[in-house]
């Protein structure tokens, strides 16, 4: 299959980007691609050769039909309105035209200065690169909604930071990266035409069953909303917090987007906070929920010359239904239940706090669960709690819950361990990596992605393990 290009965005949205070409980086070479992913998309292995440098994963040659640009966009960051922002440091390269007729975004992270960079210098670092294209990989792994990883490069360019850091490339794809922000940037410069224009061509390529509705805007903000909720949703289930939820990294599609400090609960902390920058706790893990309906809020400001003020409250009041639903099918789920019972909210509440008192560990605690044997009082996951006689009351409660299901052990186990991961990416394991990396040792970095490709599967060496003392202490930031 011959690689195709398209260029939709600079040929339909003019005004909303600066045509440009990467700037490559001092000697870069590649050092992971994504494999499974290449081949899917039909990207010839030669373009991965090593001899043949870094190619268009570095910035250093297009492929034909793309036409790179960076796009211009706005948002309020930790709740205050920042104004003009963009792709400070990402070239979109072009659209890759599926099979189906369907297009990828390529996306270069860490391609040189742009008119958007603002203060910054355009490149990005080995240390986030690398984290971005593990997250990613292991989002999508998980089921998670996601911009994907393709490849990445590191250089001898040197990225200036709070140390001297490696300049990186990262390839990242998204069937779109439009944004909230992109709709916010328009409608604060007063230019209701190009807003407009932007939900039309939204509506054109991702939602085109839309497009002979006689009120195409309505269906397509109720879903933008929908799809938002149930992202929130699928999050907070695997314990995963973004730390930088921007109306600018919220995808109109419902993607994650834009891997700068996250996290995935070690212990569980219902008010943890991933980034050490946001000092006020915004992005906290239990108000994600709240601060995703604020960014949507936001969003259907700047919707409003295209919907009346009813008819987008109408389509936010559904917000949380949806995440309310989609988060209890999930946590039923992950609990074994295949029914609804009116005392699930309970079961599952009494749980929380006592993995909130002791710290359990978030990802181990479901994953033993899910050994439960509904006959059976004892548990492997006794011995992970102090207070034996508080997990003893709430366990009984659990299986005589499980048993009003009249299904097997084998069958309900399956079904756990499908839900309850087994390995997420928790912040020891990508900080183990990138130190390796920054040596000069890839080796554990290939490790790892085939590790978060399978997060599932049964384990027994220390990706499944609790961080280590030093693993605890680890500090993420927006500095990458």
């Amino acid at each position: 299959m011959t690689l195709s290009f398209s260029a939709r965005w600079r040929d339909e949205l003019p005004a909303t980007y600066t045509a440009l070409s990467p700037t490559p980086l001092k000697n870069a070479r590649l050092i992971w691609h994504n494999d499974e992913l290449a081949k899917q998309l039909g990207v010839p292995s030669a373009l991965f050769d090593v001899k043949n440098g870094p190619g268009v994963w570095g910035g250093e040659t297009l492929l034909p039909g793309m036409s790179p640009l960076a796009q211009v966009y706005s948002g309020h960051q930790f709740g205050v309105w920042a104004g003009q922002l963009g792709d400070g440091r990402g070239i979109l390269l072009g659209e890759q035209q599926l099979a189906d007729g369907s297009t990828l975004d390529w996306h270069l992270k860490g391609a040189g200065l742009t008119p958007y960079s603002r203060m910054g210098d355009g490149r990005a670092v080995l240390r986030s690169t690398i984290r971005e294209s593990l997250a990613s990989e292991a989002m999508h792994a998980l089921g998670i909604p996601t911009t994907r990883a393709l490849a990445m490069v590191t250089s001898d360019t040197p990225v200036y930071r709070e140390t001297v850091e490696s300049g990186a490339m990262l390839m990242r794809l998204a069937q779109s990266h439009m944004r909230f922000g992109h709709f916010e940037h328009f409608y604060y410069r007063r230019e209701p035409e190009k807003v407009r224009a932007l939900a039309d061509f939204a509506i054109r390529h991702y939602w085109p069953h839309l497009q002979d509705e006689e009120d195409q805007y309505t269906p397509w903000f109720q879903d933008v909303v929908t799809r938002s909720a149930s992202l929130i949703a699928d999050w907070q289930t695997v314990g995963f917090a973004h730390g930088v939820m921007n109306t600018d990294n919220m995808s109109i599609l419902g993607l994650t987007m834009d891997y700068g400090p996250f996290g995935f609960l070690d212990d569980y902390v219902p008010g943890f906070i991933c980034n050490h920058s946001d000092h006020q706790g915004r992005y906290r893990f239990d108000n994600q929920p709240a601060v995703a309906l604020w960014n949507l809020q936001r969003l259907a400001q700047t919707l409003s010359p295209l919907m009346t003020v009813e008819t987008l409250n109408d389509a936010l009041d559904g917000y949380q239904r949806t995440l309310l639903t989609r988060y209890g099918q999930r946590m039923r789920q992950k609990l074994g239940f295949f029914t609804e019972q009116k005392d699930d909210n309970d079961i599952l509440s009494s749980l929380f706090s006592l993995m909130a008192r002791e710290g359990s560990d978030y990802t181990r605690t479901f994953r033993m669960l899910s050994l439960t044997e509904q006959q059976s009082s004892a548990s492997p996951l006794r011995d992970e709690f102090i207070d034996r006689a508080a997990f003893d009351g709430w366990f009984t409660r659990y299986r005589a819950r499980l048993q009003l299901e009249h299904v097997d052990d084998e069958q309900r186990q399956s079904l756990m361990q499908s839900v309850n991961p087994a390995v997420v990416l928790r912040n020891w394991l990508a900080q183990r990596a990138i130190e390796a990396a920054e040596q000069g040792d890839m080796s554990e970095l290939h490790r790892l992605h085939e590790v978060l490709r399978n997060p599932f599967s049964e384990r027994s060496d220390d990706y499944i393990h609790r961080p280590p003392d030093w693993g605890r202490r680890l500090e993420v930031s927006c500095s990458s």
